[in-house]
């Protein structure tokens, strides 16, 4: 795949009317209550966003992923996305996903170009309304983790979203205190599930419009 086609593509795909919540629900956990997704009522919640980065690399297209490192709290040890809380001196969304993007994985804001949103999510065990921010690097990052925040960075091949539309389940136990059913995706025999297999539904969505019934 080209990676100029392949932007320039995703770039149209985004100024369409997005697939929203429908796509998010095709991968939330099966406990899921249907409240999550009333964004009005969630006004009061604490604002994120993370970084869907796509770059090119060997003729291939990539999107860098992050494993949370092990602690007490509810995302210990998780497959992520770069990204995090909304500081009062960002300016916007926009810039806390490449500020935290660089905090976490040591991006080089400068190099990459924004081309779209998602649609916000809530997440409510950690009561965060979050925007996906999708943007393009024309070279590979250096990457460089952030040894507190991050346990490893995951170089997935947006194959993972272009090949994989039939939807796996898989029941996932949560830290100690409980189990879910949850549907996922699967990177170097990760899961990923939740709130980053939500957003990554609604991206596959736009890039192949899978029958999401």
């Amino acid at each position: 795949m080209i990676f100029a086609e392949f932007i320039e593509g995703l770039s149209t795909k985004l100024k369409e009317e997005l697939p929203g919540q429908e796509a998010q629900r095709r991968m939330a956990p099966f406990e899921t209550n249907q409240d999550r997704f009333n964004l009005e009522a969630k006004n009061e919640a604490q604002s994120g966003a993370v970084l869907i980065l796509f770059y090119p690399d060997n003729h291939e297209i990539y999107f860098p992923l992050i494993q949370r490192p092990t602690y007490d709290g509810v995302h210990s040890d998780q497959v992520a996305l770069p990204g995090g809380k909304r500081e009062i001196t960002d300016i916007d969304l926009i810039q806390t996903a490449l500020r935290e993007a660089r905090e976490e994985i040591g991006i080089k804001e400068e190099s990459i170009k924004i081309i779209g949103f998602l649609t916000e999510l809530y997440i409510p065990v950690s009561n965060f309304r979050v925007l996906p921010v999708i943007g393009y690097s024309l070279d590979k990052p250096s990457f460089i983790p952030d040894n507190h925040e991050v346990k490893e960075i995951i170089l997935a091949n947006v194959e993972i979203l272009t090949n994989d539309i039939e939807r796996k389940v898989a029941d996932i136990r949560v830290g100690e205190k409980y189990d879910l059913k949850a549907p996922y995706f699967s990177v170097e025999d990760r899961l990923i599930w939740g709130a980053t297999a939500m957003m990554l539904s609604e991206l596959q969505a736009v890039l192949i419009k899978p029958n999401l019934q």
